[in-house]
């Protein structure tokens, strides 16, 4: 059941956010980044709760960037195994919540183990009719530009497409994303003013909305307050 507050009259269809500030938030506190991104899990949680309550169709959260793999090995792996514990302990609650589990990017750079857990998950929320959850994993728009690049290129190789049909809608089906629809809202946390790679096709009539927040302190009142922005927002997607 949708549980929209009054002052909030359109709810966007397709929200993206980039979960910044886990390590300065661990750092701030003295802790090891491990466990901001621990914490940075938690809050995964809620607003994946909150946007099911409040009726958003599709939630894409950038998890792990195609740049993420330079960091330290260490921190690599404890990623991966927090993103398998993830998966394994949550998708129970996804199951609970109605939720429907995607993931996009280059999924076959995950460790094996990774992409077990995360097709189990994408398999067994299938049916599910509610939310749909997009994890972003091993992503990096640019990448995705690329592949689909050599995607259509093979298409017009094999004769199933003309050259003369390409456009922009054409294009789009050859993304990982051409099965959802361009975001609504991005969101970005820590105060960061960059798009970091993400969704670079898809966000061209996207609102930003930034928070000083870090992304182990964003709650459901923190997304309610980007919604009440957005609503503030006149979209005219070029027009006048």
């Amino acid at each position: 059941m949708s549980r929209v507050p009054e002052d909030i009259k359109t709810v966007p269809r397709h929200i993206a956010i980039i979960m910044d500030g886990n390590g300065r938030w661990a750092r701030e506190r003295g802790l090891p980044r491990t466990e901001g991104h621990r914490r940075g899990a938690d809050s995964v949680r809620r607003v994946v709760k909150a946007c099911g309550e409040l009726g958003v169709e599709f939630l894409t959260l950038y998890a792990f960037s195609s740049e993420n793999w330079k960091r330290p090995k260490r921190e690599v792996d404890a990623l991966m195994r927090l993103l398998q514990q993830f998966l394994k302990s949550r998708t129970p609650e996804m199951m609970e919540q109605n939720v429907r589990l995607q993931a996009i990017g280059r999924l076959h750079d995950l460790p094996e183990a990774c992409q077990a857990e995360l097709h189990r998950s994408i398999s067994k929320t299938a049916q599910n009719t509610g939310l749909t959850l997009i994890l972003a994993l091993s992503y990096g728009g640019r990448e995705e530009i690329i592949d689909g690049v050599k995607s259509l290129l093979e298409s017009v190789e094999k004769g199933h497409l003309d050259k003369a049909m390409i456009d922009g809608e054409v294009f789009s089906k050859h993304l990982y994303t051409r099965y959802y629809p361009d975001p609504d809202l991005l969101i970005r946390t820590s105060g960061e003013l960059r798009l970091s790679n993400f969704l670079l096709w898809q966000m061209s009539y996207t609102e930003f909305y930034v928070t000083e927040k870090l992304w182990p302190d964003f709650e459901r009142e923190a997304l309610l307050e980007a919604l009440r922005a957005f609503n503030a927002r006149s979209r005219r997607f070029g027009g006048v």
